[in-house]
């Protein structure tokens, strides 16, 4: 069975716009067949509709379109899984090893900020007008 799907209803089932899904296609991770008069209507399959939700999968983990393309046409590939496997490994790898860089930055900037609110507070606390912020931050330095 051959199911077809139109861009509403894809954009429907994914909560995305129809823009989203013309851009996708623009970035060649959408292929579908064109149908009418002059070809305009949009006719997806079930694998678009899988490329789809691979892509926006991909998106909420933080992928950039170029790698998720580089997954999805090894995905299609006829090939064994094993540099299907191999290059999701890498990428997957890679995305968690800036996420875990960002989270030490943020941790450190959290940090940095609770010490200048116990500094204020502190301040407010005991009397204000003895240090001003700009103090504060020097005080850090």
């Amino acid at each position: 069975m051959n199911t077809q799907y139109t861009i509403t209803e894809l954009a429907r089932e994914f909560d995305v716009t129809p823009r989203a899904i013309r851009f996708y296609e623009d970035q060649g991770l959408l292929s579908p067949s064109r149908e009418g008069s002059n070809g305009l209507r949009r006719v997806y399959s079930g694998q678009d509709r899988t490329r789809l939700r691979l892509t926006l999968r991909g998106k909420r983990l933080g992928f950039t379109l170029s790698e998720i393309r580089d997954l999805l046409d090894l995905y299609d590939s006829p090939t064994d899984t094993l540099p299907q496997l191999q290059a999701f490994l890498a990428t997957v790898v890679r995305h968690r090893e800036v996420l875990e860089r960002q989270r030490e930055d943020l941790n450190a900037t959290l940090e940095d900020l609770a010490q200048y609110e116990t500094q204020a507070r502190a301040l407010l606390d005991g009397g204000a007008g003895k240090l001003s912020h700009e103090d504060i931050l020097k005080e850090k330095s």
